[in-house]
């Protein structure tokens, strides 16, 4: 005989089931601007799906469309957690693998290369006076300690973006996988850890270096000569010429600028910035730091080897000869020997007008 309390126990349980399910159902079509991953095929849909299967089977082509088509719904709440595809990422790819590193390396080759044609066609920059044996200060400690500090950390930034960049075309076919695996790793480490370090440094250098930068009118003739690199004689300039003021401004502040805003985006993903942000971050940041190489490649080589004893005065005393400073940068020779006269004089009028030597 049945029991009639078990008969209304799972007439129950079916009404509670059914009204689960069709609340269910009520609150995901409610839900605003959500959609589920894969959506009910209309019947002509449903119709193709069934003659590729026959004629193309486990292509799913049409699914992974309407994946790839918009917002999936999930728990986890945050930045694309409801993406399941990305498609900008193989835009990303193709452009970053495509234009970046084809325009790029043919950039890293071909300004060395014509600084190395410019050399052995015009040789260096020389004084065409001699030593006088009396040193100017041109730069003090403080400036010394901020140029190399930014320097050092651009050359390391310099040389593993390359090996990032480049590397997979250059070093894995000569290293192979495992020596090319462990410089990549090596690089993006240090690449991510000096980052910072070189931010602030430039910004240290910015603020030590800017007023000695400021465009003057006689900067317009050295422009219009090109300093006069291609003549027998240097057009006269400041404490900076204007070819040293424009890397200053259009590299050691603007790209410094791009690259480190770029770079911080890129190196702490947990602000909450999506993919596609980092994506065009990304490409941003290797175009202004292969501009920035290029850049920077012309100032390595004006402060090495290309101005004879431009290096001595950065890497040792900053001093240089009064002949150097008049050769290379007389306005400014003039203006430290008018301080200096200005000096002497002063001096002579403390110690009762007694004639003083200059």
């Amino acid at each position: 005989m049945r029991n009639p309390l078990r008969g209304r126990f799972a007439a129950m349980a079916q009404a509670v089931a059914g009204a689960v399910l069709i609340a269910a159902a009520g609150a995901a079509l409610a839900a605003p601007g959500q959609q589920p991953f894969v959506t009910i095929p209309q019947e002509e849909v449903a119709q193709q799906q069934q003659q590729r299967q026959e004629t193309q089977p486990l292509n799913n082509a049409p699914v992974w469309r309407e994946v790839r088509s918009g917002q999936g719904i999930t728990q986890i709440r945050g930045v694309e957690t409801g993406v399941l595809v990305q498609s900008q990422g193989e835009t990303w790819r193709e452009m970053r693998n495509g234009p970046v590193t084809f325009y790029g390396g043919i950039l890293m080759v071909a300004v060395p290369v014509l600084i190395l044609v410019f050399y052995l066609v015009r040789g260096p920059l020389k004084q065409h006076e001699p030593d006088t044996g009396r040193k100017i200060l041109r730069f003090s400690a403080w400036d010394r300690v901020i140029h190399w500090s930014t320097a050092i950390s651009w050359l390391i930034l310099a040389i593993t973006g390359l090996i990032i960049l480049f590397g997979k075309y250059v070093l894995l076919p000569v290293f192979g996988y495992t020596v090319f695996a462990f410089l990549a790793n090596l690089s993006k480490n240090l690449h991510n850890f000096v980052g910072p370090y070189f931010i602030v440094s430039a910004l240290a250098m910015v603020v030590t270096y800017a007023g000695r930068n400021l465009p003057r009118a006689y900067d317009l003739q050295w422009l219009a000569k090109l300093g006069g690199f291609f003549s027998n004689k240097e057009v006269p300039s400041g404490f900076f010429n204007a070819g040293e003021k424009l890397w200053f401004w259009i590299g050691v502040f603007l790209l410094t600028i791009v690259v480190s805003v770029t770079g911080l985006i890129l190196d702490f993903p947990n602000f909450g910035q999506g993919r596609e942000a980092m994506q065009l971050a990304n490409v941003i940041h290797a175009i202004g730091a292969l501009l920035y190489m290029a850049f920077g490649l012309g100032h390595i080589y004006l402060g090495t080897i290309g101005v004879q004893g431009a290096y001595h005065s950065m890497r040792y005393d900053g001093m240089v000869d009064e002949a150097w400073a008049k050769a290379h940068h007389e306005y400014w020779y003039e203006e430290v020997k008018a301080q200096q006269k200005g000096s002497v004089q002063a001096a002579g009028a403390v110690g009762g007008g007694e004639p003083q030597r200059a």
